[in-house]
């Protein structure tokens, strides 16, 4: 592997390079959406379970994956073979979760709810071995703070390619004649199929560099004082907050968008999908700004600015969709944005952790990131559902709603996001783990890489002299 690929200085990825390793997120882009929106109400249908069970199904393989997702990222970690540490776990990762998907693909009638968690959990299981390998290895991929923005907002787009593809997959079979559960089915087909594709791509297309681990015994104790680190935390914390956001507007987006700003729903799904477009333009404009003015300054900056952008939503014309469409492109980047910026500061934190302790944190790092995005979405609902309810607001067939549940929903959906953006934004305040900062430990980190191998260049590295191929000058 040449130095310009993925070197210990961390030469520039080209840019065809990063787009075949991004490429891999466009079935977890895929499968993000679809899993959230369109399958449990096609397994409701195909089982005959009422939504709410089928719902406390997915809800409680979420919450059983979370721990396993950190198992999953500690094995990750310690993981050494001759074909890498993280590109083997995407190899196994991803016949998994086709596997999952294509058992589901399956599902009939006779089958009940013990089926639909089983081959869900299977599913989620190989979705987390893909997601998981796939940042960690991006982190080692492009070790420098520059290349690192650059590499996730390649990854931000592309899945941002599989998001529009299931929500464009659906409307096209629709006008086509096909039904409802022919467009789930065909979803699943291309979440199968794109998975199939981008991982073999990636898995033999991108060579991996194993970092060397210091000897050292770690104990569980030990992996517990990495929630006492500050930089955890303020990374745990502002990932919790900035889903949170998005998640609670998610949940009221369309009784929002109907019955407080007057769209219909054909206007209001388009304006989402404008929304999630906006990520082609808003995760590389994210990178260029971190690679100005920093990463966290970068994410302080789209958080605000997303805020700003839902404060104006209510002073816009009712119906209005051109005005609404710019609106909700300027708040989908950014969205698009502070997700870059998100995964980018964690692999900086991860390489400050390894230079402190000797040892690889990539994947459980990874693996914190995730389960506070499970945490925040499961969250979301619960708490924007039980909001509704307390301002009386109906969603229930030919449901009237008063003028002061109308405004109670419209408080809740604008002040509910701003709160938790811009909460995720402030904890970042006082970070110093700057470019400067991230340089000094790569710096000594790529020393220490190259001590395992040879202590004499090490040597020579740190001291100038050229120390002979005996070691001695």
């Amino acid at each position: 592997m040449s130095q310009s690929q993925s070197g210990p200085s961390g030469g520039q990825i080209s840019l065809p390079r990063a787009l075949v390793f991004a490429s891999a997120a466009v079935p977890i882009g895929a499968l993000g959406i679809a899993a959230t929106v369109h399958l449990p109400r096609y397994f409701a249908a195909e089982l005959g379970l009422s939504l709410a069970l089928v719902g406390t199904v997915f809800a409680l393989v979420r919450f059983i994956d979370i721990p396993i997702d950190t198992a999953m990222g500690l094995a990750m970690d310690r993981t050494k073979t001759r074909f890498g540490r993280y590109r083997v776990w995407l190899a196994l990762g991803a016949p998994v979760l086709m596997l999952g998907f294509f058992m589901l693909l399956l599902t009939g009638a006779e089958d009940g709810p013990l089926y639909l968690g089983f081959w869900l959990l299977v599913m989620y299981l190989g979705y987390s071995g893909v997601l998981l390998s796939h940042l960690a290895w991006a982190g080692r991929l492009a070790p420098t703070y520059t290349e690192r923005s650059r590499i996730f907002g390649a990854i931000t787009g592309l899945g941002v390619i599989g998001a529009v593809a299931v929500l464009l997959i659906p409307i096209i079979m629709s006008q086509q004649g096909f039904t409802d559960a022919e467009g789930v089915q065909a979803m699943i087909w291309f979440v199968i199929a794109s998975t199939a594709i981008t991982c073999l791509l990636v898995v033999f297309s991108t060579p991996e560099r194993i970092t060397q681990d210091r000897p050292a015994k770690f104990t569980l104790k030990d992996y517990a004082q990495l929630l006492t680190r500050g930089n955890v935390i303020r990374l745990l914390a502002a990932d919790l907050l900035v889903t949170l956001g998005p998640g609670w507007m998610a949940a009221l987006y369309l009784f929002y968008f109907k019955d407080s700003r007057g769209f219909d729903t054909a206007a209001a799904n388009l304006l989402l999908l404008i929304y999630v477009v906006a990520g082609f333009a808003g995760a590389p404009f994210a990178a260029w700004l971190a690679n100005r003015i920093s990463k966290h300054i970068a994410f302080l900056v789209t958080t605000t600015v997303y805020s700003v952008g839902l404060m104006c939503l209510p002073f816009l014309p009712k119906g209005d969709f051109p005005i609404f469409s710019v609106l909700m492109f300027v708040v989908g980047g950014m969205a698009a944005g502070f997700t870059v910026m998100m995964r980018a500061i964690a692999a900086d934190i991860a390489d400050e952790l390894r230079l402190d302790s000797g040892r690889e944190w990539m994947g459980l790092i990874y693996a914190g990131l995730t389960a506070t995005s499970k945490l925040a979405t499961a969250g979301a609902i619960f708490l924007t559902f039980n909001v509704l309810a307390m301002v009386g607001y109906k969603v229930g067939a030919g449901a009237t709603n008063t003028p002061e549940a109308i405004r109670g929903l419209e408080l809740a959906y604008i002040i509910g996001p701003i709160i938790f953006v811009m909460a995720a934004g402030a904890c970042f305040l006082g970070y110093r783990l700057t470019a400067a900062r991230h340089a000094e430990i790569r710096r000594q980190l790529d020393l220490l890489d190259v001590s395992e191998t040879d202590p004499g260049a090490a040597a020579e590295a740190m001291t100038g002299v050229d120390l002979g191929p005996a070691g001695r000058p």
